[in-house]
């Protein structure tokens, strides 16, 4: 019906040159079709497999990978973004720890592809699944957590806080550092305890109950830098030992893990030397 008006317009204007006309019907047939046309079809997913270990004390089941398959397009781009997807969607019972998800807390720490690191801040790769286990040689509680209560005893061992004789000079006032003396503490005081460096160590697997470990050594070796600290000696003869210290064979697997940059291992050594100066 539409067409049929259209074409009784033209006619009744003879000045319409044959060109005219038929841009005139070119423009209504495209309009025509526009109206139409088929809704856009939505983006190409993107699928993404997650091999995930799965371990639940309560059941008789053993340990297994399970696969669960998301799409990219609506996931963040980090793993953890992709585990709380799958927790929220698929699976409630997938247990992780996870808070921050700013690399702070330490709390999402696993390994992802066969390498320590946080989920927060390790992105999704491209390509075949990516398979997601709990840290290694530890003790699993449930799915991806595991069992910190070894490591935290070790950290506490090495007393990581600050240790006087003598009251400050101003009493009430905190106790001054100098610039250069606090720069001594970079690269140490930055740890946020993840065990991602202790975990990863050979050293640490064969002797986790008597080698304090990476994240514990390089503690030690923040407060025994301290300028403000009056008890260097005791913390150095505190860990003097075959196991405490000396397990320590400088691979540094732990530099490799850590997720904020640090070197464990060049702690250790510099801990090494001062023994051998005292």
């Amino acid at each position: 019906m539409a067409t049929g008006l259209v074409r009784r317009a033209i006619s009744r204007v003879p000045a319409v040159s044959p060109a005219a006309r038929a841009i005139i019907f070119r423009a209504h047939a495209s309009e025509a079709e526009a109206q139409q046309a088929e809704p856009k079809a939505k983006p190409i997913s993107s699928p993404k497999t997650f091999q995930i270990y799965r371990w639940n004390p309560d059941s008789a089941q053993k340990p297994q990978l399970e696969d669960y398959e998301i799409d990219l397009k609506e996931c963040g781009p980090m793993v953890l973004d992709a585990l709380i997807k799958i927790k929220n969607e698929i699976d409630p019972t997938l247990t992780f720890r996870r808070s921050c998800r700013e690399g702070i807390c330490g709390s999402c720490a696993m390994n992802i592809d066969g390498r320590n690191g946080l989920a927060c801040l390790t992105k999704i790769s491209s390509g075949g699944p990516t398979m997601i286990t709990p840290l290694p040689h530890m003790y699993v509680i449930k799915d991806l957590v595991v069992d910190m209560t070894n490591f935290y005893n070790q950290y506490k061992s090495i007393d990581p806080w600050l240790k006087r004789k003598n009251p400050p000079e101003t009493p009430g006032k905190e106790v001054l550092q100098s610039k250069e003396d606090r720069k001594k503490l970079d690269g140490m005081y930055e740890c946020i305890l993840c065990a991602c460096c202790s975990t990863s160590c050979p050293s640490y697997w064969w002797n986790p109950e008597s080698y304090l470990g990476p994240a514990a050594l390089l503690h030690a070796n923040r407060w025994i830098m301290d300028s403000r600290d009056e008890y260097t000696k005791e913390r150095l003869d505190a860990i003097n030992d075959e196991f405490k210290l000396y397990r320590c064979h400088t691979i540094l697997n732990c530099a490799k893990a850590c997720p904020k940059g640090l070197n464990p291992g060049k702690q250790i050594q510099n801990i090494k030397k001062l023994e051998l100066n005292s």
